[in-house]
């Protein structure tokens, strides 16, 4: 806990984000630096309230790499920094990662949120991660001893980072293959660099290098190598390649040129804003009248991409009806449950009128003589009303039904189309899945647990396997 009557004494702050007329001038992250005695002052609010909840890790309750966040908010209080790293580190990986782009459930389930603001974990991680690179504290730690046992890893997300990071720190050595030219999968080239700049990614990465994990950048597996040939050269495979098929629009006019998914465009602004060149069809808002068609966290970094890049127009719309608003909770929602709430995220306080549309079911899309979308007919579910609004870029970012290109890696498929595993275990002995590809689209905390725990899921098998061979 933090101080005995903390809560009771200071009101809950958090980092502010810096203001908008500034911030869609640039790609550079949209908070503002937060005090660090502040930071501690919000750490005491944490209480002692017998079973805290922030860090059960269950379902949809809590936090689900079980951070032990009220030890840490106590160090923090109390100013004892290093040992609050080391606490956050005993759970998370990478917590500089969490603490920018986690929506938080351990807040959602902080007890205090029952009837006062929650306590504000995620600046509270955030400070403590910072504060440790700053002194110095963040260094290599490669392993005592190497066990000779080779392990590759298919993607560099965060569940692919995290299992590398154990696996590699148990002396086992460590390739990781990455399709992009880069390592840090969605977090890289899927998250803007108003959410996360990626040079956070690169010093984490550093470190990781230098611990002895290899990075493999530019292969494809499934494409330019197969499972099958990595099952012949490493003594076990992890795949941790995510689930980027996006779920599509089945309407007339789909084909249509100014169509796209949302993991089409966005990592062609995230490699623009970054200066990096952009290969295939060149998909830019810029002047153009955008219609973002899903109204979650993908959809939202579309829109503050969009605005950044120069919009003229833009909606989001959403199947679904309006949520409370943030600080309410729907019956089905109860504490310490994770609820579902219209949240206000950075890029919904950069366009106004707020750009969202609720319970609107696109129809068809309608395009001109050179096939180049212009309009897209709609109806109000609730209310049966049919509209047409102009449009020349429609972005299709209604979530994800899977994992890309799962079949080609010679494992069983569960009936969602994830890649089926117990224990991680695939149906190929020796290899393993874990994060999006095993559990289907998720969050970056999950992701990063599920790396953890199919690390230690493959130590186990590796151990076992010399032992039988002995």
């Amino acid at each position: 806990m933090g101080k005995i009557t903390g809560f009771k004494e200071y009101e809950r702050e958090t980092a502010p984000r810096r203001p908008v007329a500034e911030r869609i001038n640039d790609w550079f992250e949209v908070y503002q630096p937060f005090p660090e005695e502040r930071v501690q002052t919000q750490a005491a609010r944490c209480m002692d309230c017998g079973v805290p909840f922030c860090h059960t890790g269950q379902g949809t309750v809590g936090c689900p790499v079980n951070n032990l966040i009220p030890d840490w908010n106590d160090m923090v209080y109390r100013g004892r920094w290093k040992e609050a790293i080391r606490e956050l580190h005993a759970t998370n990986n990478f917590p500089e990662f969490t603490g920018r782009i986690c929506p938080a459930p351990c807040e959602q389930s902080c007890v205090l949120g029952i009837n006062e603001p929650p306590v504000s974990i995620k600046v509270i991680e955030k400070t403590i991660i910072e504060h440790a690179f700053k002194e110095g504290w963040i260094k290599p730690e490669p392993p005592v001893r190497r066990t000779h046992r080779r392990v590759a890893i298919v993607g560099s997300g965060p569940a692919g980072l995290a299992a590398a990071q154990q696996l590699n720190r148990a002396g086992h050595t460590v390739t990781v293959f990455e399709k992009a030219d880069k390592p840090g999968g969605l977090l890289r080239y899927g998250i803007p660099e108003f959410k996360l700049e990626k040079w956070v990614i690169d010093r984490r990465t550093a470190q990781m290098e230098a611990e002895g994990v290899e990075f493999r950048c530019g292969v494809n597996v499934g494409v330019d190598i197969d499972v099958a040939t990595l099952s012949k050269q490493f003594d076990a495979v992890l795949l941790c390649n995510g689930a980027e098929a996006g779920r599509d629009l089945d309407v007339p006019g789909r084909h249509l040129n100014g169509v796209h998914f949302a993991m089409e465009y966005l990592p062609q602004a995230n490699r623009r804003a970054i200066g990096l060149p952009v290969t295939g069809e060149p998909i830019m808002a810029t002047g153009k009248r955008v219609v973002i068609i899903g109204g979650g966290d993908t959809g939202a970094d579309c829109l503050g991409s969009a605005i950044r890049q120069g919009c003229a127009d833009v909606q989001m719309w959403e199947l679904m009806t309006e949520p409370p608003p943030e600080g309410t909770r729907l019956p089905a929602h109860p504490w310490p449950m994770y609820p579902r709430q219209k949240r206000i995220e950075s890029a919904h306080e950069e366009w106004t009128p707020d750009p969202r549309r609720y319970q609107v079911k696109t129809v068809r899309l309608i395009g001109d003589s050179n096939g180049n979308v212009k309009q897209i007919e709609a109806v109000n579910i609730a209310t049966g009303e049919a509209f047409t609004v102009d449009a020349d870029l429609v972005l299709l970012a209604m979530g994800f039904v899977g994992p890309d290109r799962a079949d080609q890696f010679g494992v069983k498929l569960d009936a969602r189309g994830n890649v089926a595993a117990n224990n991680y275990a695939t149906s190929t002995p020796g290899v393993f899945a874990a994060g999006d590809v095993r559990r289907g689209q998720s969050l970056v905390v999950w992701a990063i647990r599920e790396g953890r725990e199919a690390a230690e899921a493959i130590s186990s098998f590796l151990e076992q396997r010399a032992q039988s061979a002995a």
